[in-house]
This record gives C-alpha cells, sequence and structure tokens, in this order.
C-alpha cells in the first residue's frame, strides 16, 4: 500500500523501526517470524482519517461491513466476520456489549492517541487466545513526545455526500491533547475527541417531516461521539508502568420513517412517531507493569478492567407541538470484563534460544434484554470465566534460520478446555531474500449472541443456543519476499504470499424446523459447516524520501459445506478478487504531500439459506479513491489537510439472489457508503 505503508522490510535499517504483536520482546520485523503489517501514527495523518474505519478502508483483504440503520462499522478478513479478528489496545483486547476483543465497532475507536497499527494474519491462537482464527490487530497507543511539554488542537470539517452546513449537515470533529514529560522517567497526557456525525439525508426530510410516505429520518443516522482519555507512564532503568484510561459515550439517533395519527382532546388530531435513542457508554482501565528479574528474565503484565453498555430510549414524538411523551429507558446490552495476561521470557543468557512462559485469564458478565412471545422482554445475564496459560520458544538455529513453536491450554468455565498449537519457521537468503512458513491452530467461542439471545415476534423465531460448542481451525501460511536497495536510496520490495485456513463447526444460524402449531419456520445458531479459505496476496512497494508507490492484489477463495439436516450447500469454492494502488509523493518546495489512494474490491459470492436450497447470493463489485493534500507552515506548528474521500461516489451497492434467505424478503441493496465526500483539516502543535 502506498501511503498506509504497510512496513516490512522496507525500513528495517530505522532503529525503531520495531514490532511487539505475537514477539517475545520488541524486534526488528525482519527478525520477527510473523508477517506484521505496520499502519503509523504518520500514515493516519496523511488520510486525515475521521474514524478507524478510513484507516482500513486501505488495507488488502479486510473488507469493511458498514451500516447506516445502527451506525456501527465491522471489518471481515477473509470472507470471515469480525468475530474471527481480535482488536486489541496495548496487548488488551478492547470490550464492547457483545464481547471482547472481537466485532468490534471501529467508528468507536479513537485515533488521536494512536502511534502505530501492528496487523498479524493467520491464526495467533497461542499468544492470543480465542477468536484468533483470521489475525490480530493492536493498537499501539503514544506514550511519549518531543520535549517536555506538548499541546494539539484539531478542527476538521467534513461533508457528508452534498450535505454540508456548519450546525446541522456534515461531520465536525474538534481533539485536544496535552501531554508533558519529565527527564524521560514520567510521561503523563489527557485529550478529548468530538465526532460529531450529523446524518446523511439523502432523498429523506429529517426529524420533523409529517408525512408518512416513508421518507421521514436520514438515510445513516446521526451520531455523536465523545472520548475522553488519560495516560501515565513511569520509567526506571529496570521498571515500566503504564496506565491507559478512557471513556467513551456515543449517542446514536432513530427516526421512524412511519407516521402515524392520532387525537387528543386537548390536542386535537395530530401527528407522531416512536422514535429511538441509543446510548453507548465504554469506561477502559489498564495497568501494564513491565521490567527484568535477576538482571536477566524479562516480565510483562496487564490488569485490565472494561465495560461497555448500550441503553435504549424509546418515545413517542410530536410532530405538530416537537414534544416527547412516553419516555422510556432502559439497558438493552452489556459487557463487563475482567482482564489479566502477563508473561516471563529470556530465561537463558543467550540469543540462540528463548522461552517465553505466559498467562491470560478472562472474565466476562454479559448481559442482555431478550424478547420473548407476545413481546415479552426479560434480561439475561450470565458470567464466562476462561483461564489460559501457554509456552512458546524462539531457537535461532543459525543468524539465517530460526524456529518458533508454542502451545496454549485453556480452562473453560462454559465448554470443553480448548488447546492451540503453532510452529514458525523464519529463512534469510542471500541477495535480500526473506522466506517464511507457519502452522497454526485456534478457536473461536460462541458469543453472548449466539448463546442467549431470543427474538419472536410476528410469525418470527430466532433464538440462541447454549448448547453450542467452540469452532476450531487449522491455518497455514506461506511467503517469499525479495528487499532490493537501488539508486538514490530507493528501496524495491516484493511479497508474494498465500494462506490456508480450515473452519470446523462453524456457527450460523439455520432453519431447524417448522413450529407443529403454527407452521412457521424457527430459526436457530448451531455448528453446522465446514468453511475453507484460500488466499493468495502479491504486494509491492517501491519508496524513497520523496515517493512511495505500491500495488497489490489478492484472490480469495471461499468453500462453505453446510447441512441443515433439510439440504446441502456443496464444496465449491467461490472466489473473489481485490487490489489497490496507492501513490505519495512530497515536494520539497512549498513543502507541500500529496496522496492517492485506490482500492477495487471484486465481486463477493456467498451461501445464503433459500427455501428449497441453498442459493448463490452475488455482491456487486466497487471502487474507492480517497485524495489527500497536506501542508505544514510555521515548522509543523500549524498542519492543514483538504482532499476527497470516495471520489468515485458509491453509495449503494446490488445484492442479488438473498429474497427467500431466513425465509422473509431482504434489501437488494447494500448501504456501502453516503456517497462523495470532501474535507478541511487543521492541526496546531506546539511543543516546549
Amino acid at each position: 500500500m502506498g501511503q498506509i505503508k504497510l512496513k516490512d522490510s522496507l525500513q528495517v535499517k530505522k532503529i525503531d523501526e520495531v514490532v511487539i504483536t505475537g514477539q517475545f520482546s520488541p524486534q526488528s520485523l525482519k527478525k520477527s517470524v510473523f508477517n506484521v503489517k505496520i499502519i503509523t501514527s504518520k500514515d493516519i495523518e496523511n488520510l486525515s482519517a475521521n474514524n478507524f474505519t478510513d484507516v482500513l478502508n486501505q488495507y488488502l483483504n479486510i473488507t469493511l461491513q458498514p451500516s447506516g440503520l445502527n451506525g456501527r462499522s465491522t471489518v471481515s478478513l477473509f470472507g470471515l466476520d469480525a468475530q474471527y479478528f481480535k482488536i486489541m489496545v496495548d496487548n488488551v483486547p478492547l470490550v464492547n456489549e457483545n464481547g471482547l476483543g472481537n466485532n468490534i465497532d471501529l467508528s468507536q475507536i479513537n485515533l488521536n492517541d494512536i502511534e502505530r497499527v501492528e496487523i498479524v494474519e493467520g491464526s495467533m491462537g497461542v499468544t492470543h487466545g480465542a477468536n484468533t482464527v483470521t489475525g490480530v490487530l493492536n493498537i499501539i497507543t503514544k506514550k511519549k513526545i518531543q520535549g517536555k511539554l506538548a499541546l494539539r488542537v484539531g478542527v476538521q470539517e467534513e461533508t457528508i455526500g452534498k450535505e454540508f452546513s456548519f450546525f446541522n449537515k456534515g461531520r465536525h470533529i474538534q481533539n485536544f491533547k496535552l501531554s508533558y514529560s519529565y527527564k524521560g522517567k514520567l510521561y503523563f497526557d489527557l485529550g478529548i475527541n468530538r465526532n460529531d456525525f450529523k446524518g446523511f439525508y439523502d432523498t429523506k426530510y429529517g426529524k420533523f417531516y409529517t408525512e408518512n410516505d416513508g421518507n421521514r429520518g436520514f438515510r445513516w443516522l446521526p451520531k455523536e461521539q465523545i472520548n475522553g482519555t488519560a495516560t501515565i507512564v513511569y520509567n526506571t532503568d529496570n521498571f515500566t508502568l503504564n496506565y491507559k484510561s478512557e471513556i467513551f459515550n456515543e449517542l446514536v439517533k432513530f427516526y421512524n420513517s412511519t407516521v402515524q395519527s392520532g387525537y387528543h382532546d386537548d390536542l386535537g388530531y395530530y401527528r407522531y412517531t416512536n422514535d429511538k435513542r441509543y446510548f453507548i457508554n465504554r469506561l477502559f482501565h489498564n495497568f501494564n507493569f513491565s521490567g527484568n528479574l535477576y538482571s536477566n528474565i524479562n516480565y510483562t503484565a496487564s490488569f485490565s478492567y472494561q465495560k461497555q453498555e448500550r441503553k435504549v430510549e424509546n418515545f413517542k414524538f410530536n410532530l405538530y407541538d416537537k414534544y416527547e411523551s412516553n419516555n422510556d429507558l432502559f439497558k438493552d446490552q452489556s459487557m463487563e470484563v475482567y482482564y489479566s495476561t502477563g508473561s516471563l521470557s529470556n530465561f537463558f543468557n543467550t540469543n540462540k534460544a528463548d522461552l517465553l512462559l505466559g498467562y491470560e485469564l478472562v472474565s466476562n458478565k454479559g448481559f442482555s434484554m431478550i424478547q420473548k412471545e407476545n413481546n415479552i422482554l426479560e434480561p439475561i445475564e450470565k458470567r464466562i470465566n476462561n483461564y489460559d496459560f501457554y509456552v512458546s520458544s524462539e531457537l535461532s538455529i543459525t543468524d539465517k534460520f530460526s524456529l518458533k513453536p508454542g502451545l496454549r491450554f485453556s480452562i473453560q468455565s462454559l465448554f470443553q478446555n480448548q488447546y492451540a498449537s503453532s510452529l514458525a519457521l523464519r529463512y534469510l537468503f542471500d541477495k535480500g531474500i526473506e522466506m517464511r512458513l507457519s502452522y497454526g491452530t485456534s478457536y473461536r467461542t460462541p458469543n453472548f449472541t449466539e448463546l442467549y439471545s431470543k427474538q419472536i415476534f410476528d410469525g418470527h423465531f430466532f433464538s440462541g443456543n447454549e448448547k453450542l460448542i467452540p469452532e476450531t481451525s487449522t491455518s497455514y501460511e506461506a511467503s517469499i519476499k525479495k528487499v532490493r536497495d537501488l539508486k538514490n536510496k530507493t528501496i524495491l520490495s516484493s511479497q508474494l504470499s498465500g494462506s490456508f485456513i480450515d473452519l470446523n463447526n462453524k456457527i450460523d444460524m439455520v432453519l431447524f424446523r417448522f413450529n407443529p402449531d403454527t407452521g412457521n419456520p424457527e430459526y436457530q445458531y448451531v455448528n453446522i459447516s465446514r468453511y475453507k479459505v484460500l488466499n493468495i496476496t502479491t504486494l509491492t512497494q517501491l519508496k524513497n524520501q520523496k515517493t512511495s508507490v505500491s500495488l497489490g492484489a489478492s484472490l480469495v477463495g471461499v468453500s462453505q459445506n453446510i447441512d441443515n439436516q433439510l439440504f446441502y450447500s456443496g464444496k465449491d469454492y467461490l472466489y473473489s478478487f481485490n487490489c489497490n494502488a496507492n501513490l505519495s509523493y512530497s515536494f520539497s518546495k512549498p513543502q507541500i504531500n500529496v496522496s492517492l489512494y485506490y482500492k477495487y474490491n471484486g465481486r463477493v459470492q456467498q451461501l445464503v439459506e433459500g427455501v428449497t436450497k441453498y442459493e448463490i447470493s452475488k455482491i456487486d463489485s466497487s471502487n474507492w479513491l480517497d485524495f489527500t493534500l497536506q501542508k505544514k507552515i510555521l515548522k509543523g506548528k500549524i498542519e492543514t489537510s483538504v482532499g476527497a474521500r470516495n471520489i468515485l461516489n458509491i453509495t449503494n451497492i446490488n445484492q442479488s439472489g438473498v429474497e427467500q434467505a431466513k425465509g422473509h424478503a431482504r434489501n437488494t441493496q447494500l448501504m456501502l457508503a453516503y456517497g462523495r465526500s470532501f474535507f478541511v483539516k487543521i492541526l496546531y502543535n506546539l511543543n516546549f
């Protein structure tokens, strides 16, 4: 990729170009046995991203799954959704209202604290536990500054399609951060970020529209996010203490498109709607200790408390007099987590061998309001614990050849105990050629919704299943890369990689019976399918001090073997093709940086359950093009950015073959984006 530089061996000569994800201790990318991709804070600034969705939108193999109906943005990797891909902050999985580390809403992640992002594709079950079938994404936060005191203030204004005004339309972002460092031993920062998305009207007419023709409300729901963070770091020669705290609040507004009529003795005839507000709140605390024992053994331990909950407020809104009534606020979902992980390493005073012993303790308390028959809401609360222990070693057979085996044992409170294993190797050939091979097993435990959810209404029946068992996977990966130094300090890197994932006992919601009394179909989550993924990816990068060019392509094949006892899906592979091409150039005079990002998401085919057989649903291809121009003035104190996102004006894309899925009609239009948008961003930096 271009300005989203997936920096592997291109910059290994930099002393600070190190990775920590999946490593015993920070080390260079070239020495890592895993293929680690890095996105830096500079890359994020060059994108002028308004949330984490914009950052990952250019990443090959990742497909974004935004929703204008609930405001969430998640990802899928290799065709598997966000439940198989773990997102962490400083090696600690991030909570959401339905789980830990998975199915995270990317729009809720604060960009201002990010130092870099490390992405490892493939099974990471040994080092990072459950739900890492397709990989992990680790957000490393900022913990130092240049100088003693730093102040950063930013404002960003962005159109939503063609819609913009300073108060009622568009997106409006403000952020502030104050950082302090004392003699390299003490670091402290406070930050706040506000992201106000006013919604996308498109052909709708907003909150106060009074006609019952389906045009009231918004195509994409308005939402406001406020994120506050605090960090404390204390360093000595052999000890480091990190404390990270975050408070996140989000308000999503739902305006019903159905307008109803009523009569009141005092008011006469009036029109009203049944609207909703969603309140999402997250609390994050994490303590991390690291240092040395006996001048040799390295230790690290994290202790985290997190909670995220979603509350729903239902109310009746009078469109004539513009007032609310019958307000009912209740908790809909929540997840409370106590989490700890730690390790000991560097037992041997040699560079030839290392051993790591680690643990992970997780206690999740989930809550959900389920909908039973006759629209009766019933709360359900459950606690799920797991206690994991793992061991891994790294053997440097020669300077060029290294091995890394590992094993994890997980004691589960709800399921059978689980295991994960891995073996990775790296070999450095002459002339800058690197080869990596890996094998790994992992598992995904059923989430709270799959286990306990229930929705029964108007002839529909969708239910969780407490008898579900964890999914298990085996993955294989291979890559070869060549790095060449050209003239004028130019580096050319080319990489070809392939992977295969075999997933057993995949959980899907399927038709499991017809009600003997009503004849209505009933659906339930069950372990019924086998899922295989074949992936081939190529990436070429050319980089020097002024220019960065990147070309990438990926072919993904998915085979899903489903048997719901009524009919069978078959084993054929369904393929999709993706590619990207990015260019960045820095002009010395007048000190302007220009970046262009392009990504092609090929047609996706997937199986959906029909009435008599499994149908192939096809999602059309899409093209995404972004442009950013940046300039720094007053010796970098002021940074300005202007640009355009989604230049090709993508909004909805077609999905065919889904009319019979899940027993009722479904939309054939997927809401992918809200069209072409333009932005202006100004940052003020002050350092002492």
